[in-house]
C-alpha cells in the first residue's frame, strides 16, 4: 500500500505585510494559509517580493504555488518580476499548480499571455483565467477578510489616492455585506487541491 506524503506549498509573496496584517494575523501568510490551507498540509513562504525564490531543485517538492497580490506592477521590470515570470514559465512548462491573485494574476498574464483563456464581466475587463489544469488566475482577494479590506480602504484615504467620502462608502457596504469570498476560497482550493 502506498503511503501519501503531505501535500506541500507555497506562497510567493508580492507585497510587504502591512503593520495591521502583521499585528493581527502575524503577515500576510497566515492569511492565505487559513484562506487556502488544509490540516497536515506544509506551507513554506518565499518573499519574491525581497527576492527570496524556491530553487530550480526544490521545484519538485511542491504541489502548488500561490502568487499573492502586491502594490507592484505586473508588467514593471524589477528584477523580482521579471524573475517571478522567469519561475512562472518553469513552472508552467512542469505543469505544476498555480493559483495567481490580482497582482499573481496579471503576472501571470504578462509571463504567459499568449497562451491564456480569459473570462471577463462588464465591470472587470479579465475577472479570471485558467491554462489547462494546472494554472489559474483571479482578479479579486479570496484571502481578504472584511477588517483587512476596510484596513486597505482606510489607508487608502489617509494617504490620498481614493476620497474620504468614497472610502465612507465602500466601508459602509462591507457592514452591510460581505463579498462571496468563501465561494471564492472554495473555488481556489479546489483547484489546488486538484478536487
Amino acid at each position: 500500500m502506498k503511503v501519501e506524503s503531505p501535500k506541500r506549498f507555497a506562497l510567493l509573496q508580492a507585497a510587504k505585510d502591512s503593520d495591521y496584517v502583521k499585528k493581527v494575523y502575524g503577515g500576510y501568510f497566515n492569511v492565505f494559509v487559513a484562506a487556502f490551507g488544509e490540516k497536515g498540509e506544509t506551507w513554506d513562504l518565499f518573499r519574491v517580493v525581497d527576492g527570496e525564490f524556491p530553487g530550480m531543485d526544490e521545484l519538485h517538492k511542491y504541489d502548488g504555488f500561490v502568487i499573492s497580490g502586491s502594490p507592484f506592477d505586473a508588467y514593471g521590470n524589477d528584477y523580482w518580476i521579471l524573475k517571478l515570470c522567469f519561475l512562472l514559465q518553469t513552472l508552467d512548462a512542469m505543469e505544476k499548480k498555480v493559483l495567481g491573485i490580482c497582482f499573481g494574476h496579471q503576472v501571470l498574464c504578462r509571463a504567459l499571455g499568449g497562451r491564456v483563456q480569459k473570462s471577463s464581466t462588464d465591470k472587470t475587463g479579465v475577472e479570471m483565467f485558467k491554462i489547462g489544469n494546472h494554472i489559474m488566475g483571479i482578479q479579486g482577494h479570496p484571502e481578504y477578510t472584511k477588517d483587512i479590506l476596510s484596513d486597505i480602504i482606510d489607508r487608502l484615504v489617509k494617504n490620498n489616492s481614493i476620497q474620504k467620502g468614497f472610502g465612507e462608502y465602500v466601508n459602509s457596504g462591507l457592514l452591510v455585506a460581505e463579498p462571496d469570498r468563501k465561494c471564492w476560497e472554495r473555488i481556489c482550493r479546489n483547484f489546488l487541491k486538484m478536487r
